[in-house]
């Protein structure tokens, strides 16, 4: 069992300890809640974060549990670590990419597992990196979720050597931008004169590509060409399929994948592969709906307005009857 005095980490990590920070736990307790975890369950955690969820998942087991958490942020590992405090449980603490986690697995001895949740948002922490995610504060412009030194590239490489074409394509397609071929001009324009080194070197150029009235709006004119480039960076719907497919694959007999995303995009690849994974005989989506924040959540966290949470259950029942299921669910 956890020991005591750690009991309520859980909680305090979503409170008192997180609102110095400004991090939320979003779906903390419907996430964790759809698992229908046992004590001594093999539980990933995918994301480890502001150890919100990671916290909540350990309350829930015990000696002879697992719990796997994984983050390429090396600060989260720290924080995990200390939400965990004295266990009993036997923790597995990855400083790396939950693409990898059939790797981690392995390396660890084991073959499967009995839930994973895969928490797609971003916390206070990762903002306060120093490595330009923020658009807010003049930061050089890396936007590697781990060590720079050995990112196979950065968003300074991106906007100072591709191509006009290619770099508007990125921010249609990854950031959803309307005015990417104004903005992408306006970013070689930029680069012509100087090098874009900072954040604000490249928000400059981005309000110098768009429309005078889309500086004035409530979002932020760079905050879609700074997703794009964030998830081109760091590849994370390539990283995210695979990681969700080991998941999918590992899964024993009765287990749950929970995911909980946070634009359009992520949502739609989440909702391909759940599908997929049905279609195939392998389970059935437990969410016929997605699982949104309530109003009380939203009140308290109005930047999880766009959470959503799907649920995957692996069972063994026959093809026809998944057919059968699958058509009355997406019907």
């Amino acid at each position: 069992m956890r020991i005591s005095s750690q009991k309520n980490w859980a909680t305090r990590v979503s409170s008192s300890y997180m609102t110095d920070r400004t991090h939320e736990s979003v779906l903390l307790h419907e996430a964790v809640d759809a698992l229908e975890i046992d004590g001594t369950d093999i539980v990933v955690d995918a994301t480890l974060g502001g150890a919100g969820h990671f916290a909540l998942l350990l309350e829930k087991l015990e000696e002879g549990g697992i719990l796997v958490g994984i983050d390429a942020d090396e600060d989260a590992i720290t924080r995990a670590k200390d939400a965990a405090g004295e266990t009993s449980v036997r923790l597995v603490l990855a400083n790396d990419n939950f693409r990898n986690l059939g790797a981690i697995l392995d390396a660890n001895g084991l073959d499967t597992i009995d839930s994973a949740l895969f928490d797609l948002g971003w916390s206070a922490f990762q903002l306060e990196r120093g490595r330009g995610f923020s658009f807010r504060t003049d930061e050089p412009l890396l936007m590697t979720y781990g060590d720079p030194e050995t990112a196979d590239t950065t968003a300074r490489d991106m906007v100072n050597t591709l191509e006009e074409e290619t770099l508007a394509d990125l921010i249609y397609t990854l950031g959803e931008e309307h005015f990417s071929r104004g903005i992408a001009k306006a970013i070689v324009a930029a680069r012509k004169a100087a090098a874009i080194e900072t954040t604000f070197d490249l928000v400059r150029a981005i309000e110098a590509g768009v429309p005078g009235w889309y500086t004035h709006r409530k979002l932020h004119p760079a905050t879609k060409t700074f997703q794009a480039l964030r998830i081109a960076v760091n590849d994370e719907f390539g990283a995210l399929r695979e990681g969700l497919e080991a998941a999918l694959s590992r899964l024993a007999e009765g287990g749950r994948v929970a995911v909980i995303t946070f634009h359009s995009i992520e949502d739609r690849i989440v909702k391909g592969a759940l599908r997929e994974a049905a279609s195939e005989g392998r389970g059935v989506v437990v969410t016929k709906k997605p699982i949104v924040p309530s109003a009380d959540e939203l009140k308290k966290n109005p930047r999880a307005r766009s959470a959503k949470l799907r649920v995957f259950e692996r069972s063994s029942v026959s093809p026809s009857f998944i057919s059968t299921f699958n058509s009355t669910l997406y019907a």
